[in-house]
């Protein structure tokens, strides 16, 4: 490999505020590090916690192909000797094949959080390291705080590191801890040490304070790091570390740098949303190379160019990193998104377009009335397929009633009547509910499933109301988003009204109509 991967998801990752995982959810992810290639998996601080010495005794029994398994720690306390120090020994006690162990390299975090001097930390490093790799360990050396260390006092920074070489270090790494350090500063660095320690290797540790970890460690690599620190998702604490998600496929596609075994490149955006659903967090859309929205594309130019070359308006092609292009209609889209998206729903469009043109002014003029078709493109279909000239609607609405009131011993009591023309035959039903969308939801069902029995499969996965324009008080528009299932599928519609019950019924009949339609074939 040109470059080694070392994931610490598993410990700094975990730093992140709101994100904790269980022994179980660690395995797995760990696991799942291994089978997408990376070289180390960083699985805690054995001597920080339980559920981290758990991780590690239950560890052992993982069937690792790729990765080695690391410990992480820091140097022995102040005037304290390694052997007899807690910390180096749950080290040692986590029985991994490397140990990675933290130590100061700034002196201002050798005087005012040691409270120590600075040929006392000197010691502690080196004496730290000896010893763990006395006892067979590889070693790997992070020097925390380096590049502020290194602006306040150069000559010190520098000689933390020697004092990790003559401890018998295999690596170093190289921390921005605090995630301020600017690339072009970052990059002079990293190439000065490495001319101070010729041949030796080092790593590089960046966190995301300035929005810049990613940037921070191409550079480092650029200036001869051949080892990058991150996580997946760029979970962390603060502002998080740099994210692996960004950083291995510019490393691979842009910088032509090895990261992964073959064809594991493939592998990112299922590993990328894999872990934000064991860590319980949702996804992040607008992600680069993995987010659902990294190949979307909304502006009618750009779709219509991409209709004709794919290249035109993306860096590289999608499925590169097990992702996929998508075509978003909006307001503003043009025919080529309505083109796109018939094509992705199977559906063959009138050569002359004109049932595109139509569709196309349809969403536009419903999205000025406060309609979002982006996340309701079950709606978007059944727009398309009314538009046909050989459309036949499912069922009529003929009129419909909703009463809510408050019955003496009844409580608040929701009923809803509703008639439809279905076929040549009209229905009238009457059904209640513990609300006036409940109830409407529950009568349109009922006059529908003698005639369309696969509705009975069908059941409201999510209900979302959006008031679009709050200073108009109660008359304010309001944006109803359905979200439908059935044991194979779900899709998703959209209504907007300034009255409730009519957006609403609105998406209520969308998604009905496009889960007996389709969904239900």
């Amino acid at each position: 490999m040109d470059i080694q991967i070392y994931d610490t998801t598993l410990r700094d990752g975990t730093q992140r505020e709101g994100l904790s995982l269980t022994c179980q959810d660690k395995l797995h992810i760990a696991q799942l590090l291994d089978d997408f290639g990376v070289n180390y998996i960083e699985g805690g601080w054995p001597g920080s916690n339980p559920k981290d010495a758990e991780f590690f005794d239950r560890a052992k029994s993982l069937k690792l192909k790729h990765a080695r398994l690391t410990a992480f720690g820091a140097t022995c306390r102040v005037n304290g000797k390694p052997d007899d120090d807690a910390n180096i020994r749950a080290l040692l006690d986590a029985e991994t094949p490397v140990v990675t162990v933290v130590g100061k390299t700034s002196t201002l975090h050798v005087r005012d959080v040691l409270q120590t001097v600075p040929e006392e930390n000197l010691r502690m490093i080196r004496e730290s390291l000896a010893f763990l790799k006395s006892r067979g360990r590889q070693v790997i050396y992070d020097a925390e705080h380096f590049f502020d260390g290194y602006k306040l006092d150069a000559d010190y920074a520098l000689s933390t590191l020697r004092a990790a070489w003559d401890g018998h270090a295999d690596s170093i790494t190289l921390c921005d801890t605090n995630g301020g350090t600017m690339p072009w500063e970052l990059e002079e660095i990293v190439s000065t040490v490495r001319a101070q320690f010729t041949g030796k290797p080092f790593g590089i540790h960046v966190h995301n304070d300035s929005e810049l970890a990613v940037a921070n460690s191409l550079a480092a690599v650029r200036a001869g790091c051949d080892l990058v620190q991150g996580t997946i998702n760029g979970y962390g604490e603060r502002c998080g570390n740099a994210n692996l998600c960004a950083i291995i496929p510019d490393l691979e596609l842009k910088m032509n740098k090895r990261c992964l075994p073959p064809g594991h490149l493939e592998k990112l955006t299922a590993l990328s949303h894999a872990v934000s659903e064991i860590a319980n967090l949702a996804p992040d859309d607008h992600m680069a190379y993995v987010g659902r929205s990294a190949f979307a594309h909304k502006g009618g130019i750009h779709v219509a160019a991409m209709r004709r070359n794919s290249s035109s308006y993306q860096h590289i092609e999608p499925t590169c990193v097990g992702n996929e292009m998508r075509v978003v209609v909006s307001e503003l889209s043009g025919r080529g998104n309505v083109l796109s998206k018939a094509e992705e729903f199977g559906m063959a469009v009138d050569s002359t377009q004109t049932d595109v043109n139509a569709v196309l002014a349809r969403i536009k003029e419903l999205e000025a009335q406060g309609f979002h078709f982006e996340s309701a493109e079950a709606s978007v279909e059944m727009m398309l397929r009314r538009a046909r000239s050989d459309y036949r609607p499912l069922f009529e609405m003929i009129d419909f009633i909703v009463i809510v009131e408050e019955r003496q011993g009844r409580g608040l009591l929701s009923e809803a009547n509703v008639k439809l023309r279905i076929a040549d035959e009209i229905v009238h039903v009457a059904a209640e509910g513990n609300g006036p969308v409940n109830a409407l939801d529950t009568a349109l069902r009922k006059a529908l499933l003698p005639h369309y029995p696969t509705l009975g499969s069908f059941h409201l996965a999510d209900y979302k109301v959006r008031i679009l324009d709050g200073g108009a008080g109660t008359a304010a528009t309001t944006r109803v988003l359905i979200e439908t299932a059935n044991h194979v599928k779900r899709w998703s519609t959209v209504g907007a009204s300034p009255n409730i019950i009519e957006a609403s019924w609105l998406a209520l009949c969308d998604s009905v109509e496009y889960g007996i339609t389709v969904a239900g074939t």
